[in-house]
């Protein structure tokens, strides 16, 4: 949520920024604005709605042309999405601009003290009392990072603060914590931004900031220090995809096209991953094999979709490895005293690794001597540069709100940290982890065939377009493939959808099946698991028998449903514990094929945004 630019080099920096934002867009916004340094004075815009309405103020009122400016999209927290809550704000004389991601907890403090020393806040946000605490620090340092720093030991909360000076103007100074910020170096210039996306035009090199620092760009490069004004080390690295990748290319919809790239996503999160001697590895891990061999329990931490491959992952887990594996969500996990120790190993999941709920507990095991292994798509980010051990989606950009191929690559690395943990813990053979990692390898192409043959599906959303209802249902890992079907029609269609594990049928959920009711199936194979086929079965007839539309996913050769289901999905065969890579694709489709004939907007769904970077 919120984005970010700031840009000081010798292009004009109203063009350079605002091109950013628009690579920002999917991180989901309700108002945009940006300053411009130039003629040895500030100039600013701001207006609410989406990016076209601030264009439309810069046609109406041009702002002065400058090679240093900042750049901001709202989602709202402080105030509703107004032209005045807008970013960015300025300070009573107008020589300060700052924008801001992140909720600074005791700006209301602040914004008391301010006003009894005669300071006008003209917005509700909490974002406004920076810019006036800066002009006050300025005053007395001619220095913006200098007050910058003195601004930030005052504040409580996370927050990334981006802010310009007209006495400065050939400086950006930004400030994180526990909110992200990346700079990207070029020839002769350099960029802020909350991520690469807005520079990887310009450059692909970048540079991670660290928690509580604070960065002053000139022309001629950086210069990181903490908030105490000590000198800090920075990593710099290379950004491995370039802009095209974060483009339509030909797709009405950036979540087509990421729906269509899942199978070369779920081949590059396998590659590289055994090893000269045949044995799998992960990007980075600094846990010893005899700490992982020590751990007695593995809890796996998530919001959203990442929860759903959580979930997913503790099947594999506890079947591969035996031990205990419990799948919390980050948002509640800390307030509720969780059991933890030096032998608990913790999983965090996000695809940004900035999600703030997961990120906070994270520390919170750490701080009870856990370890943590991060399953991230995004390189240099906050929860893996804070983690034990790292794996990396390579899933590339994702730009659409609604994840899809970045929950198809989380799944293929949670089997991978399963099978690794086997493979340390002894648990399984050499030669069985490869019949997986064969297995693993075919899904690519399983998938391939699976967006080959959705056009029935795509049809079938389209008929139910006028529905108010769709119910799912699943056993086993078609569970939380139900979960994940529902949540992506919520997201997209904005219509109410539940997931259900199917054994609980008829301790509730039965009562919500009437007359037509679209319920969406999730048979597991009757290959293996048979038991668990035959339950469900009794399922689809038992909700068929109540006036049910059923709607059946179900593998090649399982004629037993057929009889039951009002419209049949097929898909390929897999190992039982694989089968959520290709039952999940077909529901992605549906949701987004009924979100386009509902009409909606379906890279930014209303209300959301791609990156949750607050509590």
């Amino acid at each position: 949520m919120c984005g970010i630019v700031g840009y000081v080099g010798s292009q004009s920096a109203l063009e350079v920024v605002m091109a950013g934002l628009k690579r920002l867009e999917y991180r989901g916004y309700d108002s945009a604005g940006v300053a411009v340094l130039a003629d040895g004075g500030l100039a600013a815009a701001k207006k609410a709605g989406k990016l076209v309405n601030l264009e439309k103020e810069l046609g109406a009122r041009p702002l002065p042309t400058g090679p240093t400016g900042i750049g901001h999209t709202r989602w709202a927290t402080h105030g509703g999405p107004t032209d005045a809550n807008a970013h960015p704000h300025l300070d009573n004389a107008g020589r300060v601009a700052v924008v801001h991601n992140g909720i600074i907890e005791n700006f209301a403090v602040l914004r008391a003290e301010l006003a009894e020393r005669g300071h006008e806040l003209s917005s509700e946000t909490d974002t406004e009392v920076v810019a006036h605490l800066l002009a006050e620090e300025f005053s007395g340092t001619a220095d913006l990072a200098e007050a910058m720093r003195l601004v930030c030991r005052r504040l409580e909360g996370a927050f990334t603060l981006v802010a310009v000076h007209a006495d400065e103007p050939d400086v950006v100074v930004g400030a994180r914590r526990n909110s992200p910020l990346v700079v990207g170096i070029g020839e002769g210039e350099a960029f802020l931004a909350s991520d690469v996306a807005a520079f990887i035009a310009h450059t692909r090199s970048a540079v991670e900031l660290g928690q509580d620092q604070v960065v002053e760009l000139r022309r001629d490069g950086v210069t990181v220090t903490g908030f105490d004004g000590r000198p800090a080390e920075v990593r710099s690295y290379h950004v491995d995809w370039d802009a095209s990748a974060a483009e339509k290319a030909g797709y009405d919809y950036f979540m087509l096209k990421e729906i269509a790239e899942q199978p070369k996503a779920v081949a590059d999160t396998l590659l590289g991953r055994i090893d000269a001697a045949g044995s799998l590895t992960l990007d980075e891990v600094r846990i010893g094999a005899a700490e992982l061999r020590e751990a007695d329990k593995v809890v796996i931490v998530a919001c959203g979709t990442a929860f759903h491959a959580g979930l997913i992952a503790k099947y594999a887990i506890e079947h591969w490895t035996r031990i205990p594996c419990e799948v919390e969500l980050a948002s509640e996990f800390r307030y509720r005293d969780p059991i933890l120790g030096p032998r608990s190993l913790v999983i965090a999941i996000s695809q940004s690794g900035e999600t703030m709920d997961t990120l906070m507990a994270l520390r919170h095991a750490r701080e009870q001597g856990s370890k943590v292994l991060a399953i991230c798509n995004t390189n240099g980010s906050t929860i893996p540069r804070e983690s034990d051990a790292v794996l990396y989606t390579h899933a590339g950009p994702e730009v659409a709100v609604a994840s899809t191929k970045a929950f198809l690559t989380q799944l293929v690395a949670c089997y991978l940290v399963a099978l690794y943990l086997g493979q340390v813990r002894g648990t399984k053979w050499a030669d069985e982890i490869r019949a997986v990692i064969r297995d693993l390898a075919q899904i690519s192409g399983q998938v391939e065939r699976v967006l080959e043959t959705m056009e029935p599906v795509r049809a079938l959303a389209r008929s139910l377009a006028d529905k108010k209802t769709v119910l799912f249902l699943g056993r086993h890992v078609g569970y939380p493939v139900a979960l994940e079907g529902a949540l992506k029609l919520k997201e997209l269609a904005y219509m109410h959808a539940e997931g259900f594990a199917a054994g609980e049928l008829k301790h509730g959920p039965i009562a919500l099946v009437e007359e037509d009711l679209p319920v969406v199936v999730v048979v597991p194979s009757p290959r293996g698991r048979s038991v668990l086929h035959d339950k469900i079965v009794s399922n689809i007839q038992e909700i068929r028998a109540r006036g049910a539309r059923t709607i059946v996913i179900a593998e090649e050769g399982d004629e037993a449903v057929a009889p039951y289901a009002d419209h049949l999905v097929r898909i390929p065969a897999t190992p039982v514990l694989l089968q959520p890579l290709v039952a999940t694709v077909p529901l992605q489709v549906f949701a987004c094929e009924l979100a386009t004939a509902r009409g909606n907007e379906v890279d930014q769904p209303r209300n959301l945004a791609k990156s949750v970077t607050v509590e």
